[in-house]
C-alpha cells in the first residue's frame, strides 16, 4: 500500500492543477445540488420490529385519512387570578382563539376545551388541540405564524397563553461556538507549523471536504429523508477528521523535507506513510459509523452512512489534495525545525545541529518518564479514568420531550401548565390500539380491555374506546399518573402490554400501545439490546484490521481496552453534566434530565474510530523505528519524538471543533459535541499518551508479537513505508531519480 499511495502522492504533486480542478468541480457540483435540491421533508422516525411501531401502522391501515404523522400543537390556557376560564369573558376568548385556530390550510382539525372536557377540575386551565396534515417541519410558515399569532391576541385579551406540541418545531443550528471551534483549529495549527500557509492547508482541504459531504446530503435529504441533524453531525466528525488527517500529512511531508528530500519526493513519501496510517484511521472511522446500521433504526442508519461518507471523503482529499497545495505552496511549507519549535519542537536531528547534540523535545522527554515509570503511570490512569467513568453507573436513558426543554420556552411553559392543570402523565399520553378484526363481539372486547386498564396501577384517567368504520379497531387513550420519562409510566406500559396478551389468549384480539412515550420506551430498550451485538461488531472487525496494521495481537487488544476506558469515562462525564447538573450552565445546559436513549451506542461507534485514529497514528510511528532495529523501549521514545506534538495539536483541533457543537440548539447535537470533546481529551491525553506507552514498556518484545502462521497468512500491507525504504537502499525504486534537496 505504501508503494501506491507514494506513487499517487508524487502524481498528485505533480498534476495539481489537474488534482485541484477535479476537487473544485465536485464542490461546485454538490454545491449546485443543494441549492436546486427542494426542501427535506420530515424524517421518517420508524422504528422496525417494536410494538409502538406496529401499532402506528394499524392505525394509518385502519384509521386512514387521520394524519398520524401530522404535527400537534396544544395552545394551553390559564385564567387570571381569581378568574376561571369559564367565566363569560375567558370562555369567548378562547372561543374566538379556535375559530381562528381552525381556519388554515393546513390544519386537519381543532378539539374544543370546552367540549372535548379539556378543563382542569378547578377551572383555572384549559387547552385546545390541534393537528395538521403534515409534520412540524414541514409546515409552512404562515401556518406556524397563524398559530402564535391566535395565542398572542388571547394573551392581549388577559389570558396566560402557551403552545406546545411540534407544530413549531424549528430547523436546528449550531451557534457561534462553531465558529470558535474552527478558530481555536486554526490557531493551534498557526503555533504547530509557525506558517500561515502551512496551517491554512488542513483547514482548506477540510473545508472543502466537508463542504462536498454537507451539500451533497442537503441535496439528497428529500429523497433519503435526512433529517437536519445529519448534516449537523457530519459536518462535526467530517471537519474534525479532515483537519486532522491533512495535519499528519503536512506534518510527515515537512518531516521528509528536514531529511533533505527534494519537495516532490517528500510529497510522495509522505502520502506512503501517513497516507496510509489515513486510510487505516479513516477505516476504522467509517466502520463504526457504518455498523450502526446493527441498530436497525433508519433514522440512526442513515446519520451514520451520511458521516461515514464524509470521512471518505475527507480520506480521500488528504490523499490527493494535501500533496497537491503543497505543490502549489512550494518553498512556503518549511522543513520540521526551520522555522517554529513551539509545541515542543526543538532541533531536528545532531546531524542537522552541526553535530551539537539535540535538544529532546517534550514528546520525547514525557516518553522516556514514562518508559521509565510505567506501572506507576499505568495505575494512576486507570485509576483516574475509572474515577470520570463512576458517575456512568447512574445512567438513565431517554428521548427528549417538551420537559426538557429550557424554562425560557413557550413549550416547556405549556408543558408545565398542563402538568398543574391536569396532572404530570398528561403530557406523556398512552395510546392503546385494540385489533378485534375476526372476534364475534368487538365491542366488548374493547370494553374489557377499558376495564382492565382501569385497574391498573399509575393510571388517572382512561377514555371511551372510540372504534374505526370498520368497527373492528378501536383507541383508548390512557393518562398515567407519573411523568412521561419516569420508571412508573415505563411499568404501566409493561403492565399493559401484559394484561393485553391475556386478552389475546382469551379472544384472540391485540392490543398494542404506541404514542410518544411508548415509542420513546421502545428506542430506549431497542438500543441497549443492540449496544453488545454493536461493539462486538465494530470492535471485532477493527481488532481484525488493527492486527494486519501492526502484525501483533497485543497492540491491538490493548488498543481496545483503552477505548473502553475512555468511553466509560467519557459517558460519565456526560452524566454528571447533563443529568446531574456538574457544570451545566457553563455548558449550556439550561434543563437536566436523562441521557439521549442513542447518547451511548453513538459514542461508542465514534468515539471508538476516532480513538483508533490516534492509535494508528502514534503507534505506527512507534512500529516503524521497532522494525528498523530500535529497541522496544526506545521505538517508543522514537514514535513519540516524531508523532506526540502532532497528536497532541490534532486532538486539539479535534476537541475544539467537537466543543464547537456544544452551543447548538439542538439537545442531541449539543450533548454529543461534548461527549465527543470529552472523550477526545481522555482517550488521546490519557489512554494514548500515558496508558499506551507504559503497557508497551510493560511488555516489551512480546507487544510486538504474532505467531507465525498468522505472519504468513496476513497481507503485508506496508504501513511503515518499509518498501519504499528498501528501494532507496537497493538504489532504484522510488528514490531512484531524486533531485538535491530544494528548501
Amino acid at each position: 500500500m505504501a508503494t501506491f499511495l507514494y506513487k499517487l502522492g508524487r502524481l498528485a504533486f505533480r498534476r495539481r492543477h489537474f488534482v485541484a480542478l477535479i476537487w473544485v468541480a465536485l464542490l461546485t457540483l454538490a454545491g449546485v445540488g443543494a441549492a436546486s435540491a427542494p426542501p427535506a421533508g420530515t424524517t421518517s422516525f420508524s422504528i422496525p420490529g417494536t410494538e409502538a411501531q406496529k401499532a402506528f401502522d394499524l392505525l394509518e391501515e385502519r384509521f386512514p385519512g387521520t394524519s398520524a404523522d401530522g404535527a400537534t400543537a396544544r395552545v394551553v390556557f390559564k385564567a387570571p387570578p381569581g378568574e376561571t376560564m369559564t367565566d363569560a369573558d375567558n370562555k369567548a376568548t378562547v372561543e374566538k382563539t379556535v375559530a381562528d385556530l381552525a381556519d388554515g390550510s393546513e390544519v386537519a382539525s381543532v378539539a374544543d376545551p370546552y367540549t372535548g372536557n379539556a378543563v382542569s377540575k378547578d377551572g383555572t386551565i384549559a387547552y385546545a388541540s390541534v393537528r395538521y396534515d403534515v409534520s412540524g417541519m414541514e409546515l409552512e410558515d404562515t401556518t406556524k405564524d397563524a398559530l402564535e399569532d391566535a395565542a398572542q391576541q388571547a394573551r392581549d385579551a388577559g389570558l396566560t397563553v402557551e403552545v406546545g406540541g411540534d407544530a413549531l418545531q424549528a430547523v436546528p443550528h449550531t451557534g457561534a461556538t462553531e465558529i470558535i471551534g474552527i478558530a481555536v483549529a486554526a490557531v493551534v495549527l498557526v503555533i504547530t507549523f509557525g506558517s500561515l500557509v502551512a496551517a491554512g492547508l488542513p483547514l482548506l482541504t477540510a473545508l472543502i471536504g466537508v463542504g462536498i459531504g454537507v451539500s451533497s446530503i442537503t441535496a439528497l435529504a428529500g429523497a433519503l429523508e435526512l433529517g437536519s441533524t445529519t448534516s449537523i453531525l457530519a459536518m462535526m466528525i467530517g471537519l474534525a477528521v479532515g483537519i486532522d488527517y491533512a495535519l499528519f500529512i503536512v506534518s510527515r511531508y515537512r518531516a521528509e523535507l528536514a531529511e533533505g528530500r527534494e519537495r516532490e519526493e517528500a510529497a510522495g513519501r509522505a502520502v506512503g506513510t501517513a497516507g496510509s496510517a489515513v486510510v487505516f484511521a479513516g477505516l476504522t472511522v467509517v466502520i463504526a459509523l457504518v455498523g450502526l446500521a446493527v441498530v436497525n433504526i433508519p433514522m440512526l442508519t442513515k446519520m451514520g452512512i451520511a458521516a461515514a461518507g464524509t470521512v471518505a471523503i475527507a480520506v480521500l482529499i488528504a490523499l490527493t489534495m494535501v500533496p497537491a497545495l503543497l505543490g502549489y505552496a512550494g518553498r512556503r511549507v518549511k522543513p520540521t525545525g526551520a522555522k517554529s519549535r513551539l509545541l515542543g519542537g526543538g532541533r531536528k536531528n545532531d546531524a542537522e545541529a552541526g553535530g551539537k547534540p539535540a535538544k529532546a523535545n517534550l514528546g520525547t522527554r514525557w516518553a522516556s518518564f514514562v518508559v521509565r515509570r510505567p506501572l506507576a503511570v499505568l495505575l494512576l490512569g486507570v485509576i483516574g479514568l475509572g474515577a470520570a467513568a463512576i458517575p456512568a453507573a447512574s445512567l438513565e436513558l431517554g428521548l427528549p420531550d417538551d420537559g426538557s426543554q429550557p424554562t425560557s420556552t413557550t413549550q416547556r411553559r405549556a408543558y408545565d401548565l398542563l402538568s398543574e392543570g391536569f396532572g404530570p402523565g398528561f403530557n406523556g399520553p398512552l395510546m392503546v390500539v385494540v385489533d378485534a378484526k375476526g372476534s364475534d363481539a368487538p365491542k366488548q372486547v374493547f370494553t374489557d380491555v377499558s376495564n382492565e386498564i382501569k385497574g391498573l396501577e399509575d393510571v388517572v384517567a382512561v377514555t371511551p374506546p372510540a372504534p374505526n368504520k370498520g368497527g373492528d379497531t378501536a383507541t383508548i387513550t390512557v393518562i398515567p399518573d407519573s411523568k412521561p420519562s419516569s420508571v412508573q409510566t415505563e411499568d404501566l406500559v409493561h403492565a399493559i402490554r401484559d394484561a393485553g396478551g391475556d386478552i389475546k389468549a382469551d379472544t384472540g384480539a391485540e392490543t398494542l400501545v404506541t404514542g410518544s412515550t411508548a415509542m420513546n420506551i421502545d428506542v430506549s430498550e431497542k438500543l441497549n439490546d443492540a449496544l453488545l451485538p454493536y461493539l462486538v461488531l465494530v470492535v471485532g472487525l477493527a481488532f481484525l484490521l488493527l492486527i494486519v496494521v501492526f502484525r501483533s495481537i497485543l497492540v491491538p487488544l490493548k488498543a481496545a481496552l483503552g477505548f473502553l476506558l475512555s468511553v466509560m469515562a467519557a459517558l460519565g462525564a456526560v452524566v454528571a453534566v447533563f443529568q446531574w447538573g456538574w457544570l451545566s450552565g457553563l455548558m449550556g445546559v439550561e434543563e437536566t434530565g436523562p441521557v439521549m436513549s442513542m447518547m451511548p451506542i453513538f459514542m461508542v461507534g465514534v468515539v471508538f474510530g476516532l480513538a483508533m485514529d490516534y492509535e494508528v497514528f502514534l503507534v505506527t510511528r512507534m512500529r516503524e523505528a521497532y522494525v528498523h532495529g530500535e529497541k522496544p523501549n526506545q521505538a517508543v521514545v522514537t514514535g513519540f519524538r516524531h508523532g506526540a506534538r502532532v497528536v497532541t495539536a490534532a486532538a486539539v483541533i479535534m476537541m475544539a471543533v467537537f466543543a464547537g457543537f456544544i452551543g447548538s440548539s439542538e439537545s442531541m447535537v449539543k450533548m454529543i459535541g461534548f461527549g465527543l470533546a470529552i472523550a477526545v481529551f481522555f482517550d488521546a491525553f490519557v489512554v494514548r499518551m500515558a496508558i499506551v506507552p507504559a503497557v508497551l514498556a510493560l511488555l516489551g518484545k512480546k507487544a510486538w508479537w504474532l505467531p507465525k502462521w498468522l505472519d504468513r497468512a496476513l497481507p503485508n500491507v506496508d504501513v511503515e513505508g518499509e518498501g519504499l525504504r528498501t528501494a532507496e537502499e537497493r538504489g532504484s525504486g522510488p528514490a531512484e531519480d531524486r533531485e538535491p534537496a530544494r528548501t
